[in-house]
């Protein structure tokens, strides 16, 4: 059923094409009200959108290889000072 409601979205395409053509956002009715948004603005904040994902989980692996390095080195720390001692 379609009701005679119009809504502004913007249509931004995907930068990896493997599982998506095109990200929609759909705007809120109070979103260009007197804030002074820009097409531009608007536009900008929709492709970080999409590409914060990546951005995140590259800094969770990182974060995890950095902790898996501390650990082995405080193994190995820990084993060298019992065979020594």
């Amino acid at each position: 059923m379609v009701k005679g409601i119009s809504r502004q979205v913007i249509v931004v395409e995907s930068p990896d094409k493997k599982l998506f053509e095109q990200a929609i956002f759909i705007l809120r009715e109070d979103a260009l009200s007197g804030e002074g948004i820009t097409d531009a603005q608007l536009l900008r904040e929709a492709k970080r959108l999409i590409e914060s994902p990546k951005k995140r989980r590259i800094a969770k692996w990182t974060g995890v290889a950095v902790w898996a390095m501390s650990g082995a080195f405080a193994t190995g720390l820990v084993w060298l000072l019992t065979t020594v001692f």
